[in-house]
């Protein structure tokens, strides 16, 4: 472990701390997106917030895939448990994450339904395997980290002849929805993005090139270790002082210019762009996921089972869409820590190990800015 601890040495995490604040311009704000889960909850847990100056402002994105997750596709995995009697699979965080009616995941298995929990889309092909008499579906959400496996899996089911597996498809691309915040009237005004790490790994910095030269925003990638995301935040001050907007990758130990190029020819090959997707949040947003080609339809568990998408509103009480869109934080949700907390969730930021409200939660909701 010692090379992870190098990564959270706190006197380095000062040092850089330090070096943010000399080189950070006292009249002007830095507001900073970290667009994954996964570096809000780094940030929370290691209170990288308080070492900050004021005039930089870390605001939270939409990268976590339960998050953005609409209801109306969450009611159609709902749907399959109870109405089409099969079995379907899915990762735990999916299972508590409220529907229609508050109707949940877990509340479909109390009611009858066969729901169960995976690790990995391979525990639901070696269930299909087990169970040749059910119909087994796995519910595949994530960004482009978990597309390859769910492409895997519906290659191997194809070879092995699985008739009785198929995938309802919910993967979504990180990169579109980042052009889609950037352009929306209704987000939030950012001077860079905060680049995600696992994301990278699979499609590469050269996939935010683009974003970075349209919008004139600077994107960062950077490890979800807390002096990883402060050497980014560094990166960025420093690029947006001197005028420029590009992708850098601080993150050199995992992500390549062009990602694991094997993972994405598996992803084609199985996969279509979608025309637009309904994203929690976010609203509808162009060419931002992925469906299954028609070519394999036959493990494609919207055309098997004929689902159809339906569009449904959030708790009106929750505030999850304004904080996956950056425009506020958890604390400005009433419900917040009150009606709605890990045990009796409102909405997808509470349920998810990646959400943002779980991560405010869990790491020190009421401590302010300043360091105690």
């Amino acid at each position: 472990m010692k090379y992870v601890d190098e990564f959270r040495d706190g006197h380095a995490a000062r040092a850089l701390a330090a070096e943010i604040a000399a080189v950070v311009q006292p009249d002007r704000q830095y507001r900073l997106m970290e667009f994954c889960g996964g570096h809000t909850h780094a940030i929370a847990r290691y209170g990288l917030s308080a070492l900050l100056p004021d005039t930089v402002e870390l605001i939270h994105g939409p990268g976590c895939p339960v998050c953005v997750l609409p209801i109306g596709r969450l009611d159609g995995a709902i749907a399959l448990a109870l109405e089409h009697d099969v079995t379907l699979c899915t990762y735990g965080d999916t299972l508590r994450v409220p529907g229609s009616g508050r109707m949940s995941l877990y509340k479909a298995r109390a009611a009858g339904g066969d729901v169960r929990m995976v690790y990995s889309v391979d525990d639901a092909l070696a269930l299909a395997r087990a169970e040749p008499q059910r119909q087994v579906v796995f519910f595949a959400i994530g960004f482009e980290t978990t597309t390859p496996p769910t492409a895997l899996a519906l290659l191997t089911a194809r070879a092995e002849g699985l008739s009785n597996f198929s995938v309802y498809a919910n993967h979504v691309l990180t990169p579109a929805a980042m052009r889609h915040l950037l352009a929306s009237g209704d987000g939030v005004t950012l001077d860079g993005f905060i680049g995600p790490s696992h994301v990278s790994t699979v499609i590469g910095s050269d996939a935010y090139a683009d974003i970075a030269r349209d919008s004139g925003k600077p994107v960062v990638i950077t490890g979800f270790e807390p002096l990883d995301v402060l050497i980014g935040v560094r990166m960025l001050i420093e690029q947006i002082n001197q005028g420029r907007a590009e992708v850098e990758n601080q993150f050199i130990r995992a992500v390549t210019a062009t990602g694991n190029r094997k993972a994405r020819q598996v992803v084609d090959e199985v996969f279509a762009l979608r025309p637009a997707f309904d994203w929690r949040g976010l609203g509808e947003v162009a060419a931002s996921a992925l469906a299954i080609r028609p070519e394999w339809s036959a493990w494609d568990a919207e055309v098997k089972f004929g689902l159809t998408t339906h569009s449904v509103a959030d708790n009106k009480a929750c505030e999850c869409g304004a904080i996956l869109q950056g425009r506020k934080k958890p604390q400005d949700c009433k419900v917040f820590a009150t009606v709605c907390t890990p045990d009796n969730p409102l909405g997808a930021c509470m349920v998810s190990s990646e959400g943002a409200c779980a991560a405010h939660y869990a790491y020190g909701r009421f401590v302010s800015k300043e360091p105690a």
